[in-house]
Order: structure tokens, then C-alpha cells, then sequence
């Protein structure tokens, strides 16, 4: 996004859906930092509130399009692990968020909703194959 102006305008304008089955967070340990996957307790598909814009890349002159999660404070279960959370929207929400529902949406979701394992640490790896299934099997922590 660029910068305030642009960033409220797209707030207004341009909100979207982003759907995924989950996302990683990191908590600082002794040891490193330990990857944390998080995803819906119920199984279905997680949906983060988001926006997106158009963009001209003043080098290349190439249109873009971007797009980002909006995130939040932490519910009391993800706290445990990391300071903040992408805002997780419930079905009820999808309408709304998206014709420009209020900011009584932007908030964590409660508690109950997420399940979260840790995962292996090559997930930090930038080399790690994206859609290798391995990244989201849990694994003890040491």
C-alpha cells in the first residue's frame, strides 16, 4: 500500500477476502525461533479480512495488484505464542466486512476458534518448497 493516504482509501474502497487453510507465527525461544501453525479448530477454511490495491510501478510502468492481511491483537490462545494475529472473519462477516462493515470487526477471534501446532523449523527457510506438506506436520519441540 502507499503510505496513509493510499492505505485509507483502500479501507474504503478496495476490502477483500482472503482465504487460506492457515498461517504460520513465530515464538522466540531459547533455542530459536519455533514455527507455529495455526489453522480453524473446526477444520473448514480460514478467511482473513483484507485489502487490495492497483498500483503503477514507477520503473517499469507495469500495473500491479497487492494485497494485505489486516492484523490485530492477539486472542488470549494465540498470545501464548506470538503479540498479534491476522483478523480471522466468521461467514456472518463476509458481507459485512466487505460493504464496508465498521471496525467492530477488526478484532481477534475468540477463543476456541484456532487450533495451533509447532512445526519444523525449515518452514524460515526461504529454500523450503512452498507446497511441500511436511512444512504443516507437527513436530515435537526440543
Amino acid at each position: 500500500m502507499a503510505g496513509p493516504v493510499g492505505m485509507i482509501g483502500a479501507f474504503r474502497r478496495t476490502r477483500c477476502l482472503i482465504p487460506a487453510s492457515g498461517y504460520y507465527e513465530w515464538q522466540n525461544t531459547a533455542t530459536g525461533k519455533q514455527p507455529w501453525y495455526f489453522t480453524r479448530a473446526d477444520g473448514e477454511p480460514m478467511t482473513f479480512a483484507g485489502l487490495w490495491d492497483e498500483w503503477k510501478n514507477k520503473a517499469t510502468g507495469e500495473e500491479l495488484k497487492s494485497c494485505t492481511m489486516l492484523i490485530t491483537e492477539p486472542n488470549d490462545f494465540v498470545a501464548e505464542v506470538h503479540d498479534r494475529m491476522p483478523v480471522v472473519l466468521e461467514t456472518k462477516d463476509f458481507t459485512p466486512w466487505l460493504n464496508d462493515g465498521g471496525p467492530g470487526l477488526l478484532k481477534p477471534a475468540a477463543n476456541g476458534v484456532l487450533q495451533r501446532w509447532p512445526v519444523s523449523r525449515p518452514v524460515n527457510s526461504s529454500r523450503a518448497p512452498a507446497n511441500d506438506p511436511n512444512l504443516i506436520e507437527q513436530v515435537e519441540v526440543t
